[in-house]
């Protein structure tokens, strides 16, 4: 009698399996959790994963949407205005005559907000980066240590960058908005580094691409020392490093359409770095002809 109930149990069972394979594919979200319930009773480490639906937890204030609503209204009102006035918001003849502008400096934790640091840790990487307000909040200190070390996952072959990008603009009710540098025909820059080497970066969305964004490079070689040193880079000096090209400097930066700036280290020597930023702005100087001391230097 108990030989014919553990084959009849046993049947049960198989012919219970067979039909949750047939089943699966139509009621596999219904089945999955009672057959894990029945066959399993492993349960993985830490608190329980929550349950409740993401749209519960959303705060549907009706204060704070008018607030928002508000707020949108006012960035939209201002950009209609400065439309109306001239490139920038100030009066067309006023926008021809300028010659220099500061684009970020760097003062306050809120001048720092604007901007975001990443390292080779988001591809498992060992760099570290931090940034923070320099002596008397009169700059930015970017600092860190490099980390050369490949992760170990099969597929990465490559390690050891930090970075540093500023937050690409926003309009009126989260509209992609763009810098407008036709302008000028120069970054100018007040650093103070440690020696190395540093990647300036130019992201631009230009009206014929395939690409989300171009990157336009230019290395920066900081001299090191107590000293702080004003940089002026040529934007015909920049080369399209995106696209498969490594060195492509007969593409010119559509200036127009300007989506961020940022600093990037990757020169393959593990150790400290440091690289001290008072201001970032641009300069409109159609005599400059000067050449940096470091670009007349020869590579022995």
């Amino acid at each position: 009698m108990a030989l014919t109930i553990m084959l009849l149990n046993s049947a049960y069972l198989c012919g219970r399996c067979c039909r949750n394979k047939v089943l699966h594919p139509l009621f596999g979200p219904l089945l999955s959790d009672s057959m894990s319930k029945l066959y399993s009773s492993y349960r993985r480490p830490g608190p329980q994963a929550e349950k409740t639906p993401s749209w519960q937890n959303t705060d549907f204030s009706f204060k704070k949407g008018i607030d928002a609503l508000k707020t949108q209204l006012s960035m939209l009102k201002k950009e209609t205005e400065d439309y109306v006035i001239g490139p920038g918001g100030r009066p067309l003849s006023q926008y021809l005559l300028e010659q220099t502008k500061v684009m970020w400096e760097f003062r306050s934790q809120e001048d720092l907000n604007k901007w975001v640091i990443s390292s080779d840790v988001e591809i498992g990487g060992k760099s570290e980066v931090y940034l923070k307000l320099g002596r008397n909040n009169q700059a930015a200190l970017l600092y860190g240590t490099l980390n050369t070390e490949v992760p170990r996952d099969g597929e990465t072959k490559y390690s050891g960058y930090c970075s540093m990008r500023a937050k690409p603009p926003l309009g009126s009710f989260g509209r992609k908005k763009y810098y407008d540098w036709s302008n000028f025909n120069s970054l100018y820059l007040r650093v103070r580094g440690d020696g190395r080497p540093w990647m300036v970066n130019i992201y631009t969305d230009p009206y014929f691409s395939h690409q989300k964004d171009d990157l336009y490079s230019y290395f920066m070689f900081t001299r090191g020392g107590p000293y702080w040193e004003e940089i002026k880079i040529p934007f015909s000096k920049f080369f399209l490093s995106s696209r498969g090209r490594v060195q492509d400097n007969q593409h010119p930066i559509w200036l127009d359409k300007i989506s961020t700036l940022g600093f990037t280290i990757g020169d393959k020597v593990d150790g400290p770095f440091q690289l001290e930023i008072d201001f970032i702005g641009l300069l409109n100087d159609r005599a400059h002809t000067e050449e940096f001391a470091y670009e007349t230097y020869e590579k022995v």
